[in-house]
């Protein structure tokens, strides 16, 4: 199976990127990369990773290479960069991945508002889907995952579009995450069902007739509980949630760290207590995460994070592959096929 990767586009050097990609395909032996970007840097990069040990056994001929001499940068308009910069890492990333067949979906750390519309231009939705939308996971207290659809791809939705969000979040965390019945949710300001604005109380009857299993309204405060596994909402909501649990996570762990180094006895009490909060925190890294998905689309495209490094390269791919191989794609065009015809 083979997965795209562009090359550029994040924050760090292309060899963090290629030295996830030698993670990926060490544990994964059915996975191939088509890495798109300045071809000579990388096959250098490459060359220098492959000199490990670890890695040195991996066959060069699942790695295939596509020349790109532009980037996409976040200072680029993104309807402008789609259309206009036809040599640049991700434009190449997206036309390939839509016209190739052997090419199952694709990565990228670009600019993110670029991704999203050069993915519905250039690779386009899946039939019957009104609006592709992000779909970025979440750990919860208790250990388990949650799904926030939609992430930022939608700012101004429709009750339809949060239906169709519904029915792909649910498809996508019972395929991927092994979820038997995901448990559906839609945000809003309340828990009664008549609660919301105009937008949730018009969805909240579409949702109730899908058949996933809708369990009702919830609210922010209850998103990483653990008690949903799928949350419901506009772009413009999903992503003031997320900018607002990143925050609310980095000001927890400034404040902790200032606490624990304030003294001699709190700088020893963290020397003790060090092992179990990295092991507490660790579920919040990007590497555990994975990149988030673009569901909708008629070819696989996931977002990762800007600042991603090799770690979370590996999982972005390797994430890929497993929606992959769950056949999210077909299994999204049947299921909005089913609710179109009724």
């Amino acid at each position: 199976m083979k997965i795209l990767l562009d090359l550029h586009g994040g924050d760090h050097p292309i060899d963090e990127f290629i030295f996830g990609c030698v993670e990926a395909l060490s544990l994964c032996a059915n996975l191939s990369l088509v890495l798109v970007g300045d071809e000579n840097s990388a096959k250098a990069s490459l060359d220098k990773v492959l000199l490990d040990k670890a890695y040195n056994k991996i066959n060069r001929d699942r790695i295939e290479f596509i020349n790109a001499t532009d980037v996409v940068t976040n200072e680029d308009v993104p309807t402008d960069a789609i259309r206009n910069k036809k040599e640049s890492s991700m434009v190449i990333a997206l036309e390939a991945t839509k016209i190739r067949e052997d090419i199952s979906g694709m990565v990228t750390a670009g600019s993110t508002g670029a991704a999203l519309t050069g993915a519905t231009l250039k690779i386009g939705r899946i039939q019957g889907v009104r609006r592709a939308a992000l779909a970025p996971i979440l750990p919860t207290l208790k250990g388990g995952r949650v799904c926030i659809i939609d992430g930022g791809a939608n700012i101004e939705s429709t009750p339809e579009f949060l239906e169709q969000f519904a029915l792909m979040g649910s498809i996508y965390m019972q395929s991927v995450y092994g979820i038997e019945k995901p448990r559906v949710a839609l945000l809003s300001n309340g828990t009664e069902d008549k609660k919301g604005n105009a937008l949730v109380q018009g969805a909240f009857p579409l949702l109730k007739k899908l058949p996933i299993n809708f369990v009702g309204n919830m609210e922010a405060r209850e998103a990483i509980s653990g008690d949903y596994d799928v949350i419901v909402c506009d772009g413009f909501v999903g992503n003031v949630l997320l900018k607002a649990l990143e925050g609310s996570l980095y000001g927890f762990k400034g404040l902790l760290k200032g606490a624990l180094t304030s003294g001699f006895r709190s700088k020893m009490g963290a020397l003790l207590a060090k092992p179990s909060l990295k092991k507490a925190f660790k579920p919040f890294t990007l590497d555990e995460l994975g990149a988030a998905a673009f569901l909708g689309c008629s070819k696989l495209v996931a977002k990762a994070h800007g600042s991603s490094k090799a770690g979370e390269i590996k999982a972005a791919l390797l994430q890929v592959h497993t929606m992959a191989e769950a056949n999210i794609t077909n299994k999204i065009k049947t299921e909005i096929g089913k609710i179109i015809t009724n």
